[in-house]
């Protein structure tokens, strides 16, 4: 029987995923293997009746261009009680398979570990190696290189920012634009520099005070009445979705937001639009203050995780499928393929990035780096001391409405 391996895609869409797939079945059927792909993610993997199929090189050169995901995903995670009841042991054996290749983000990679340490405890180790995907960015590669999907969804995103960059020119009005990123700012970051966005609101700036719904509120007005004074009556402001997750949950009932709560007592945000809770929020406090602005909400959200990949990531991918036959050579297991800026691989040990509870921390902006400062510094709009005067047309305390103060900057 030949030497198999199996791919699975785990949480969610990416563009690019089938770029890595298909790059790996390329590469693995070339070296004389049989490539077994697997629905449903983890799911497979606990299942009596796991859906299965071959890889053949015409199937896999027919998608690796595409986007979506020809391999269904899931944001399955086995509880231990999965491992030692449920786990298809007979799938690896029966198929003689010596790589599982997990793409995914952080929790596809400790899931991943924790199936090769289970396998290797009863005798039968195999090797896995992760491939990181996220359109958020926020997995701790070096020398800040990105995580795949991020620049084809930031292309996309950009794309449409910019549309509605020009309708809001064009209307007089502001639109405001809610963009995925739930534990980091990357993407809403990427989208307000491309776009030139006078607001970008992300969780990283507020690494001098906490977040609240006033704080949000007072930023995108900063930005508003800045450009009235300079005689510019629309715009556009980006806001990570990551700042509204991050909210307490007695500030968001303070503020009459009607919702929906965990069994944790936690608001459930994923199954609200964030742009239309903060044009809510936002025109109430315009009527509070007496000003005279029209808004108009835009999500940015699944329409950049499923389309095709630009030629960034298609050659990206296809580096970190080789990599990935590359570390597999060489023994390399718990592991994620990294690839540097000249297209050399190397492993990055998931042991080494993982914290003491099996966590892969997320790597945020660096608010104090060269990307985000330089943007707030040279590109953002917002009132300084030197607007006071000005801004006193508008409302009555112009200080509580500088951009520096607002974040204890």
């Amino acid at each position: 029987m030949k030497d198999s391996i199996i791919i699975l895609c785990g949480g969610g869409p990416a563009p690019g995923m089938n770029t890595v797939v298909c790059s790996v079945a390329k590469t693995f059927l070339a070296g004389g293997y049989r490539v077994i792909g697997l629905h449903g993610g983890y799911s497979g993997l606990f299942s009596d009746e796991p859906r299965i199929e071959d890889i053949d090189f015409f199937k896999a050169d027919a998608y690796f261009n595409r986007g979506g995901s020809y391999l269904q995903m899931s944001r399955f995670k086995p509880t231990d009680e999965d491992f030692e009841k449920r786990f298809n042991l007979s799938l690896f054996q029966e198929n003689n398979i010596k790589l599982l290749v997990t793409v995914g983000g952080d929790d596809t990679a400790s899931t991943a570990n924790r199936i090769a340490k289970f396998l290797e405890a009863r005798k039968y180790p195999i090797a896995n190696i992760h491939v990181p995907k996220t359109i958020d960015n926020d997995l701790p590669l070096p020398c800040n290189t990105p995580t795949f999907g991020f620049n084809s969804a930031k292309q996309e995103g950009a794309h449409l920012a910019r549309t509605i960059y020009e309708d809001a020119r064009t209307s007089g009005n502001w639109l405001l634009i809610s963009a995925m990123g739930r534990s980091a700012g990357h993407l809403a970051l990427g989208i307000g520099e491309a776009t030139h966005c006078p607001m970008t609101i992300i969780p990283e700036m507020f690494n001098k005070t906490s977040i609240t719904i006033d704080k949000i509120i007072k930023l995108t007005l900063s930005a508003i009445i800045k450009r009235k004074i300079m005689g510019i009556p629309y715009g556009t402001v980006v806001v990570a979705e990551g700042v509204f997750h991050d909210l307490a949950a007695e500030d968001i009932k303070a503020a009459g937001v009607h919702m929906t709560y965990d069994e944790h007592g936690h608001p459930e945000l994923g199954k609200i639009s964030k742009a239309v809770l903060f044009n809510e929020l936002l025109e109430k406090e315009f009527k509070k203050i007496g000003l005279k602005v029209k808004t108009r909400p835009v999500e940015i959200g699944y329409d950049v995780r499923c389309q095709d990949p630009i030629a960034y990531d298609l050659t990206y991918c296809s580096e970190l499928a080789m990599g990935v036959y590359n570390l597999f050579t060489k023994g390399e297991t718990g592991c994620m393929v990294y690839v540097d800026a000249y297209g050399n691989s190397s492993p990055l040990y998931l042991h080494d990035l993982q914290n003491a509870e099996g966590k892969i921390p997320p790597r945020r902006v660096d608010i104090e780096g060269g990307i985000a400062s330089n943007y707030y510094a040279h590109i953002c709009h917002y009132i300084t001391p030197a607007d006071y005067q000005a801004a006193k047309k508008y409302v009555e305390d112009p200080e509580a409405y500088d951009f520096c103060k607002i974040l204890n900057w």
